[in-house]
This record gives structure tokens, C-alpha cells and sequence, in this order.
């Protein structure tokens, strides 16, 4: 994720971006959001709608379903979609299942997601930002400051993660995409 994270602030401009995102723009609508129903997926494979547990998706389409679902605000369809993906201790599934709760409500859900993720990989800028960002949302921000410093400490000054904890902190508000 560290590498991901630092090769991502030299190629991309300081801008606020999509979560999980290395485009300034949130994720595409695909047939999963236009099309599907309430808990599926679109499987290119069959070229039909089908549960996530029945898809032929591998990791990084599911992520980047489970992006596009809780974008369109389907924080449950996202989680069914998370809870397929092979290594649930991931930190970037961690990640992601603290964004989806931290945006669906559960505050407190996502932040035990957060901290699971650092806990699984410390330098998750990412997580970091997020939680900052829960902080941010809870009036922490004596808290919301300390992950900002851990981002910048670790190398991730001006790089996504940096630039939207920063500017959750000067607002009072965190970031959807």
C-alpha cells in the first residue's frame, strides 16, 4: 500500500480523489449500479447480474465494485461485496469496510475497521486518512491532527491521503470522494 501510495503522489496531481482511487474522479457507474438489482454484481463472464459469492470476479473487481456501490450510497451492497473478497485481513479490505460504515453511519464500526487495518499494515495512508477523517466527524481533532503528522512522517505529504485529511481538519468536515 506504501509503494501504491508514494508512486501515486508522484504521478498524480494534489488533488482530492476518489477513495481507494488513483483518479481525481469517483469510480464509473457500471452495470453493477445500472443494472443490477439490490445485492448483485454484474459478471462480464455470464454477461448477467448475480450474487457476488457466484461472480467470476477476482479481488480487484470486487474492490473496485464494492468502490462503485458505496459511491452510489449502497453501503449494504458494498459490504456483500467486501465480505467475497479472498483475504478479509487485508488492509485494504480493512480499509474499505471502514470507509463503507464510517459512510453508511457506523462511525464506530469504521473506525474498528481503520484501526484493524493499521494494525495489519501501519503505513495505510489511506486508513490513516480516513480515520482522520472519523476523528474529524467525532470533534477529535487533537487525534485528527496526530494521523495527519503519522501521513506526513511516513512520506505522504501532499499526496491524497495528506491533502483530504488536511482539508477535513481545516473544514470540520471528512471527504466522500
Amino acid at each position: 500500500m506504501r509503494s501504491f501510495v508514494l508512486t501515486l503522489a508522484l504521478i498524480v496531481p494534489v488533488s482530492v480523489m476518489a477513495a481507494g482511487s488513483s483518479s481525481p474522479n469517483p469510480p464509473k457507474s457500471t452495470k453493477t449500479t445500472t443494472v443490477c438489482q439490490t445485492g448483485l454484481v454484474f459478471d462480464e463472464r455470464s454477461k448477467k447480474c448475480v450474487a457476488p459469492k457466484e461472480s467470476s470476479l477476482g479481488d480487484d473487481a470486487l474492490y473496485q465494485a464494492a468502490r462503485e456501490l458505496a459511491y452510489a450510497g449502497r453501503y449494504d451492497d458494498a459490504l456483500l461485496v467486501l465480505a467475497e473478497m479472498s483475504d478479509q485481513s487485508e488492509s485494504r479490505v480493512l480499509t474499505y469496510y471502514g470507509f463503507t460504515h464510517r459512510k453508511a453511519g457506523r462511525v464506530d464500526q469504521g473506525m474498528a475497521y481503520y484501526q484493524a487495518a493499521l494494525n495489519a499494515d501501519p503505513d495505510n495512508l489511506l486508513a490513516r486518512s480516513y480515520m482522520g477523517q472519523g476523528l474529524v466527524m467525532q470533534g477529535d481533532m487533537e487525534a485528527a491532527r496526530a494521523q495527519l503528522h503519522e501521513i506526513r512522517v511516513r512520506g505522504g505529504r501532499e499526496a491524497w491521503p495528506e491533502v483530504s485529511l488536511r482539508q477535513a481538519i481545516r473544514s470540520g468536515q471528512g471527504f466522500s470522494y
